[in-house]
């Protein structure tokens, strides 16, 4: 079973940035899609964006010009790179497939914004 370990989240001010590493403990490179979700306070698991093997990205529309989605097959790690954050972005992000049955789920990364 591959394990995921997610890490780069913090506090940070609204219109700051953060950059978010899930690290795989076996190969992603044979991944069709990955993905970074998250969970904000008593909200459901949502999926943020994805990222297909020949490194075409897709985002929600809620992200989508603030976020930059990328994988490194060779290091087995999925990046996530947030710009102008939102208090609504706050939550606890993971990394997993996409279309596919998920691996077990990380522990997560908590993102606070402070507006």
């Amino acid at each position: 079973q591959v394990q995921l370990v997610e890490s780069g989240g913090g506090l940070v001010q609204a219109r700051g940035s953060l950059r978010l590493s899930c690290a795989a403990s076996g190969s992603i490179a044979s991944i069709n899609y990955m993905a970074w979700y998250r969970q904000a306070p008593g909200k459901q698991r949502e999926l943020v964006a994805a990222i297909s093997s020949s490194g075409i990205p897709n985002y929600a529309d809620s992200v989508k010009g603030r976020f930059t989605i990328s994988r490194d097959n060779a290091k087995n790690t999925v990046y996530l790179q947030m710009n102008s954050l939102k208090a609504e972005d706050t939550g606890v992000y993971y990394c997993n497939v996409f279309l596919r049955a998920p691996f077990p789920w990380g522990q997560g990364t908590q993102v606070t914004v402070q507006s």
